[in-house]
């Protein structure tokens, strides 16, 4: 009676603590304490970040990956498919992928921006955050750098659209379009829209380095990790 007794109070005491875990020898460890928690939190949106900004801001991190690339933007599809209707393909496809290119290269200040909102979590945020859906991290840091990002992306995704030329594309585009008997003539916002379309790319790759950390253990790199995520 003493020993179901007392196996009785381990068990309740495990389910209730909500955060311990089995050491390698099958006893109990001692519970994670706030500090783990929020630490590992801040490793795992971090690793997660830095592996997402990293991807995305190689070549063809956009172009080349189906899940992230830019394509027309709505207004503009339109042309597209009237371009392409008519064997137009070349000017269509040199400027979605100068759109992608612009996405890569603004990707590239994506880092300072994402680890300065990680060192802002809170205890209280980071219980939060690993008891909440497997996209609770990812959610945490968008609402956290949506604005910033905007605010920092869009001078950056202007010079970018610069330096891959995504201008003279665009009027390689709309000038083949024009020349088509009564057509009406679009403008679509590019620097908006790319770089909207870059941030929604990022946090779409930082989404899935997180369902990665949260599934698999060999994606938990560090001893923290695996104990904060067992």
């Amino acid at each position: 009676m003493r020993s179901i007794i007392v196996a009785s109070l381990i068990g309740w005491g495990i389910l209730f603590s909500g955060c311990e875990l089995l050491n390698q020898q099958g006893g109990i460890s001692k519970p994670l304490s706030e500090a783990e928690v929020s630490s590992g939190l801040r490793e795992a949106l971090d690793i997660g970040s830095g592996n997402a900004a990293s991807n995305a801001s190689r070549k063809g991190g956009f172009f080349d990956n189906p899940l992230i690339r830019i394509m027309m933007p709505p207004e503009a599809q339109r042309v597209e498919s009237t371009l392409r209707n008519v064997g137009l393909n070349k000017p269509v496809d040199d400027f979605i992928r100068t759109m992608n290119s612009a996405a890569e290269e603004a990707s590239k200040e994506a880092s300072p921006i994402l680890k300065n909102a990680v060192r802002g979590i809170t205890i209280n945020d980071a219980f939060n955050i690993l008891r909440g859906g497997n996209d609770a991290a990812t959610r945490y840091l968008y609402d956290r750098t949506n604005v910033q990002l905007n605010s920092a992306f869009t001078p950056v995704v202007r010079n970018a659209m610069q330096k891959v030329e995504v201008g003279r594309f665009w009027n390689d585009v709309a000038s083949a379009y024009n020349r088509i008997p009564g057509v009406t003539r679009v403008e679509p916002n590019l620097e908006q829209y790319i770089t909207g379309k870059t941030i929604d790319g990022l946090f779409r790759l930082i989404a899935d380095e997180e369902l990665k950390i949260r599934r698999d253990p060999l994606a938990r790199i560090t001893p923290l990790l695996r104990r904060v995520f067992a």
